[in-house]
C-alpha cells in the first residue's frame, strides 16, 4: 500500500572524504604491483597478503567512522567524495556508503586474505604464476570497491563491467578442465546483461533531462526525481537494469552460466564469484531497482517472485541430482538467492534487512563451503562426489569443518544463514504468504541436499578412489585437481591427511563468523536497518500493519 510519509531530505556530505578512494586504489595498485614481481613467489604472495591485510583494517576504520545515528536521521551515504568526470554528461567520480554498501565491503575485505592464505601453497596449471593469480584476486576486490560504494549510476556501470575482466581471466587461466568454456560463457552473458542495462542507462539519462532540466547520473537527484516519471517509462527503464542484474545474481532461467563457472573457476574464484560479486546483483536490487523505479517495482513484483520461487525450488532439485562437487555447491548457491529477491521483493522492513543479512551470510556459508570441498579436491584429485566416502575416519577434523559449513548453508539455528533466512520467511509472509510458504519448502529440499552430500562423503565405510588412493597425482579434473606435493607426502605415510595448520587458519575465521553472526547479529543489523528503512520509503511504501497493531 502507499505510505503518505514523506522521504526525509538528503543530507549530502562534505564530498571531500578520500577513504573510499584509498579503499579502491590500494588493491589495484596491489595488483599492478604483481607483475615486476613474478619471478619471485614469495615476495609476490607477501606483498599481497600484505596489501590485502591493510585493506582490511582500513575497512575495519571505515566501519568504526560510520554514523548509524546520522543514518537514522537522514544522512543516505557518507564518507562521500565527489570529483567532476565529464561535465558534458553530467557524470562525477563520485564515493559514499550506507550500511547496505559498507556490510559487503567488509565481506570482501574479510574474505581476500583467507582466500590467499588458501592459495598460499595451491598447484597452479603450468605456466602460470603466483603472481598473476594473487594480482587478480586484488583487481577484483578494487572492482568490488567500486561498484558498491559507486553514487554515480554510470560510474557504477564501467565498474559493473569493469570487474568481469579479472574474473573472466581468474576462470579462464586458472580453472579447470573446461575453463575457457566456462569464462567464456561467464563472459558472454554478463556482458549481455551489461549491455541491457546501457541502453536503460541512456534512457535514463534522457528522462532525467526531461524531468530536471539538464541530465544527470547521480543517484540522488534521480532518486528524487523517480515519483514523477510515468510507471509505463519506469516498467521499460527497471527491465533493463532488473535483466542485467538476473542474470548476474542468476535468478532462474537466467541461471544456466552458474553452474559451469563455478564448477571450472579455482577455489578463490569460486567463492569471490558465488560469495561476493554476483551479490552485485542483489544490491543492484536495493541499490537501483527500487528506489530510482519504485512504480515499476512494486507493477513488476509478483513477475520476480515467481522467478524467485521457481529458482529456489528448481535449483535444490538440481542439487540433489548432481555428481560434481562444485557443480553441487553452486546449484545450492542459486536456491539460496531465491530468497534474497524474495525478501528484496516482498517489500517489507524485516525482509529487506533479512535479504541484506543474507547477502552476507550466504557469502560466509558458501564462501567455506566452496573452501571445504576445494581442500577435498586436494588431497583427493577428484571433484566427483561418489570418489569420496568415509572421510571422517581419516580426517575428522575436515569432516567437521565441512559439518559446520553444510548445516550454515541450511540455515541450522545457532548458525548465520538462519538469522537472515528467518527475517526473509516473516517479513515476507504478511505481504506474499503464498510464495513465502512455497518457498520455505526449499528450507526442506536444503536439509536434504546437504545431509545427503554429508553421507555420500564423510560417513560410512573408507571408500572412493580419491580416498583409497587410486586417483593420487592422476589430476582427474576440476580447480586444484592435480594432489598438492605436499598432501602426497603425507599421504605416503599416514593415508587421507586431516587438516594442516595453514587448513585450520584458513577456517577458523569463517568458523567464527558463522557462529557469531548465528547468535549475535546485532552489529550488522545496526547499520543495515537505517538504510533499509530509507529504501522502504524511497519506494514509497509502508510495513505490512500487524494483527492487532498499526504500521511502523
Amino acid at each position: 500500500m502507499q505510505s503518505d510519509v514523506a522521504v526525509p531530505p538528503i543530507v549530502p556530505g562534505s564530498g571531500g572524504n578520500v577513504l573510499l578512494i584509498v579503499l579502491l586504489l590500494l588493491p589495484l595498485v596491489g595488483s599492478l604491483v604483481m607483475y615486476p614481481l613474478r619471478a619471485n613467489v614469495s615476495l609476490a604472495k607477501g606483498v599481497a597478503m600484505g596489501v590485502a591485510l591493510v585493506e582490511l583494517v582500513l575497512v575495519v576504520v571505515a566501519w568504526a567512522g560510520y554514523d548509524t545515528a546520522a543514518a537514522a536521521a537522514g544522512t543516505r551515504f557518507q564518507l562521500e567524495f565527489s570529483a567532476t568526470w565529464i561535465p558534458a554528461f553530467g557524470t562525477h567520480i563520485a564515493f559514499g556508503v550506507d550500511g547496505v554498501a559498507l556490510v559487503m565491503i567488509a565481506l570482501t575485505a574479510f574474505l581476500v586474505p583467507i582466500l590467499m592464505l588458501f592459495a598460499w601453497a595451491e598447484k597452479l596449471p603450468e605456466g602460470r604464476t603466483a603472481s598473476g593469480y594473487f594480482g587478480l584476486l586484488l583487481a577484483t576486490q578494487a572492482m568490488l570497491v567500486g561498484v558498491f560504494a559507486a553514487t554515480d549510476v554510470f560510474l557504477f556501470y564501467v565498474f559493473f563491467e569493469a570487474m568481469l575482466i579479472p574474473m573472466y581471466f581468474l576462470i579462464g587461466r586458472f580453472g579447470g578442465p573446461n575453463r575457457q568454456y566456462a569464462a567464456v560463457k561467464f563472459f558472454l552473458y554478463s556482458l549481455l546483461g551489461g549491455l541491457i542495462m546501457l541502453a536503460s542507462l541512456i534512457g535514463l539519462y534522457v528522462v532525467s533531462g526531461e524531468q530536471l532540466g539538464q541530465g544527470t547520473f547521480t543517484w540522488a537527484e534521480l532518486q528524487a526525481m523517480a515519483a514523477s516519471v510515468p510507471t509505463s517509462t519506469q516498467i521499460w527503464l527497471f527491465l533493463g537494469f532488473f535483466v542485467a542484474f538476473a542474470i548476474k545474481a542468476p535468478l532462474f532461467p537466467f541461471h544456466t552460466w552458474l553452474p559451469d563457472a563455478g564448477a571450472e573457476a579455482p577455489i578463490v574464484g569460486a567463492v569471490l564469484l558465488v560469495g561476493v560479486l554476483d551479490k552485485v546483483a542483489t544490491f543492484g536490487f536495493l541499490r537501483y531497482c527500487l528506489p530510482l523505479f519504485p512504480a515499476a517495482s512494486q507493477t513488476l513484483a509478483p513477475l520476480v517472485l515467481t522467478m524467485a520461487v521457481v529458482g529456489i525450488l528448481y535449483a535444490a532439485l538440481l542439487a540433489v541430482g548432481q555428481t560434481d562437487m562444485s557443480r553441487f555447491v553452486s546449484y545450492t548457491s542459486i536456491a539460496h538467492f531465491g530468497f534474497i529477491a524474495l525478501g528484496i521483493f516482498a517489500f517489507s522492513s524485516q525482509a529487506f534487512a533479512g535479504a541484506t543479512l543474507y547477502m552476507v551470510n550466504h557469502g560466509l556459508s558458501t564462501g567455506m563451503l566452496f573452501v571445504m570441498v576445494g581442500l577435498l579436491i586436494t588431497r583427493g584429485g577428484s571433484r566427483k562426489i561418489a570418489d569420496y566416502g568415509g572421510v571422517a575416519k581419516l580426517a575428522p577434523l575436515l569432516a567437521g569443518c565441512l559439518l559446520v559449513a553444510g548445516m550454515s548453508s541450511l540455515a541450522l539455528p545457532g548458525t548465520n544463514s538462519f538469522v537472515s533466512e528467518f527475517l526473509v520467511l516473516i517479513g515476507s509472509f504478511p505481504n506474499e504468504p503464498v510464495f513465502t510458504i512455497i518457498a520455505t519448502v526449499g528450507i526442506i529440499f536444503a536439509a536434504l541436499y546437504v545431509l545427503w552430500f554429508y553421507q555420500r562423503t564423510m560417513q560410512g565405510p573408507v571408500r572412493g578412489d580419491a580416498v583409497t588412493g587410486v586417483l593420487e597425482g592422476a589430476g582427474a579434473g576440476g580447480p586444484g585437481a592435480m594432489v598438492d606435493p605436499g598432501v602426497a607426502a603425507k599421504r605416503a605415510g599416514t593415508g587421507f591427511p586431516d587438516l594442516g595448520r595453514r587448513e585450520i587458519a584458513v577456517v577458523t575465521p569463517l568458523i567464527v563468523a558463522i557462529v557469531v553472526l548465528g547468535f549475535f547479529p546485532a552489529p550488522l543489523l545496526d547499520v543495515i536497518n537505517p538504510s533499509v528503512t530509507a529504501t522502504m520509503q524511497e519506494v514509497g511504501l509502508a510495513d505490512p500493519v500487524p494483527v492487532g497493531g498499526t504500521a511502523r
